[in-house]
């Protein structure tokens, strides 16, 4: 098994700004609201959720699983 890093910081594309946040472990976060500029971040093409697109961890489902498919079906 695995070990699993639920932490990851996010950096948003439009101000810089980096907050960690805690990942959930059963389910892909699509949107999240910057807390500085509010700026909605949404996953880049090809991504399953923001945290594998801004984060320094990609998410637990990913991180599980060892590649992209199939994460979030």
């Amino acid at each position: 098994m695995k070990t699993v890093t639920l932490e990851s910081t996010l950096t948003c594309p439009e101000c810089g700004f980096s907050k960690r946040e805690t990942m959930p472990m059963d389910a892909c976060q699509w949107f999240y609201e910057c807390t500085k500029c509010h700026a909605v971040l949404k996953p880049l093409p090809g991504d399953c959720c923001v945290y594998c697109s801004y984060g320094t961890n990609p998410c637990p489902p990913i991180q599980e699983s060892g590649n992209q498919s199939g994460c979030c079906g």
